[in-house]
């Protein structure tokens, strides 16, 4: 009996998948019992029904995907789409911020001349994941309050009314944002800094570049990996970000995290919170495409 080719696999190589195999076996349980069955499940759910008292109804349909795209009883709405494109417009323009914040921020601590320095302020931007994000959101909550050294230099500059806080507001709900997801976009781009060839930057120097060319033809191409990693763990979790919203913006700002959130606590609507879940995991998963057709990774493999 001839076995196919591709099956004539070398004793060694067979040996290295089987060792393989192993390794990852675990890993591989665990993302089988933790991620594809339940998102299995919510795929399951959302073709179901709400019941008078809150219960599934296996009633199988697509009348979730209907009321998400807008269509009801009453006609069609945009609000569920809004919805979607404000949390995508949020979760950008806080990328944007931590991006545009991070760079600085990263060149000051690599710059740092002792090691000893470098790490302190690594510490410090590493602080507040030592604390629980519902208290670092309350924290801003008090800094934002009326009759606060900040409320009150607002209003002694006109920006607000007298004895008014600072919040809820968008201006709140960006701030608590960008100082939330900031070290997620600094820690990569630092990692990236620190490891770039510093003879390019010279070299562009010595050929009397502009800072801007600097930038864009010796630093940009060579930290483009970490700005990329920085981008994904910023970008994703700000989209559905609903403790800041719901805190900071006064149960009013609502976003698609706030809505999912709504679904499974408030309104007992399990099967249209499922469907607006896997609405999240579609936008996730195009933001990912987005990112990986972009000339931005492709350009960096020159370095």
């Amino acid at each position: 009996m001839k076995f196919p080719s591709f099956l004539k696999a070398p004793r060694g190589d067979l040996k290295k998948q089987l060792v393989g195999f192993s390794i990852a076996f675990p890993a591989l349980v665990c993302l089988t019992a933790f991620l594809a069955i339940p998102c299995l499940g919510l795929v399951l759910i959302s073709f179901a029904q709400r019941g008078e008292f809150g219960e599934i109804q296996w009633v199988l349909s697509f009348e979730n995907y209907k009321r998400l795209i807008g269509f009801s009883l009453y006609g069609w709405s945009p609000d569920f789409l809004l919805i979607m494109l404000r949390s995508l417009r949020e979760a950008f323009f806080t990328t944007l911020a931590c991006i545009l914040l991070s760079y600085p921020l990263a060149f000051f601590i690599a710059g740092r001349k002792t090691a000893f320095g470098r790490l302190v302020w690594l510490i410090l931007l590493n602080v507040p994941f030592c604390t629980n994000i519902v208290i670092r959101t309350y924290a801003w909550q008090l800094i934002l309050s009326p009759n606060t050294p900040l409320a009150l230099l607002c209003s002694f500059l006109g920006i607000t009314s007298p004895g008014s806080a600072l919040y809820p507001g968008t201006a709140a709900v960006y701030l608590g944002m960008i100082t939330t997801f900031l070290p997620f976009t600094a820690l990569p781009l630092y990692a990236a800094v620190e490891r770039m060839n510093w003879h390019l930057v010279l070299a562009a120097k010595d050929l009397y570049a502009s800072r801007f060319k600097i930038f864009f033809e010796a630093i940009f191409p060579q930290t483009v990996h970490g700005l990329f990693a920085g981008i994904i763990i910023t970008f994703v979790p700000a989209m559905a970000m609903y403790v800041v919203t719901d805190i900071l913006g006064g149960a009013k700002y609502m976003l698609i995290g706030n809505l999912i959130q709504l679904q499974f606590s408030q309104s007992r609507d399990w099967p249209f919170g499922a469907t607006l879940s896997l609405a999240l995991m579609v936008l996730t998963l195009l933001s990912f495409a987005l990112f990986r057709t972009t000339r931005l990774t492709k350009d960096s493999s020159l370095y």
